[in-house]
């Protein structure tokens, strides 16, 4: 199946000169979102996944299927303010700011084996945090999982050494 006929292009959107790639019609679609699932169920089995991980938002829409489906747990990696109990935190720059991701101390246990699942790897900040959250707990990245992948921003050299799945390169 080609994913990228499920993928609108929004031009200009967050702003100008931004090409957006749109997931909301493939997880429309009942069988594009099915198809994408177990691409990730396939990889976590490859790789021996024990947990899943996903950052806020749309890491959840792909990640906990998966879980679901293979039986693990999925958790949550969320912005500041948005996790009741102790967490850890790791900040991070981004093109026009910074931004912080939190993760709860104890959902990763020593030695688990992680798969970290998003919709998209851009310039890799987002995905370089959460390593550092899962590291930091004391969990080994098994391997990450992205839906889209935007070659021009690089973000592929912040994860050297690790195991990665893309569904999508643009």
């Amino acid at each position: 199946m080609n994913l990228k006929n499920y993928i609108a292009n929004v031009p200009d959107f967050p702003k100008k000169g931004i090409q957006f790639k749109d997931i909301t019609p493939l997880i429309g679609d009942g069988k594009a979102f099915q198809y994408a699932t177990e691409q990730f169920v396939n990889f976590t089995k490859e790789i021996g996944a024990d947990i899943i991980v996903g950052p806020d938002a749309r890491g959840f829409i792909f990640g906990c299927p998966v879980a679901t489906q293979l039986g693990l747990g999925f958790v949550p990696v969320r912005k500041p303010g948005k996790l009741p109990r102790e967490v850890i935190e790791v900040s991070y720059d981004l093109e026009y700011g910074s931004n912080t991701l939190c993760l709860h101390k104890g959902d990763i246990k020593p030695g688990q084996r992680v798969l970290i699942i998003d919709d998209l790897l851009a310039t890799g900040g987002t995905i370089e945090a959460t390593i550092k959250l899962v590291e930091e707990s004391g969990g080994i990245i098994a391997g990450m999982g992205f839906l889209i992948e935007l070659i021009a921003l690089n973000g592929r050299k912040k994860l050297d050494g690790y195991n990665v799945l893309t569904l999508m390169k643009y």
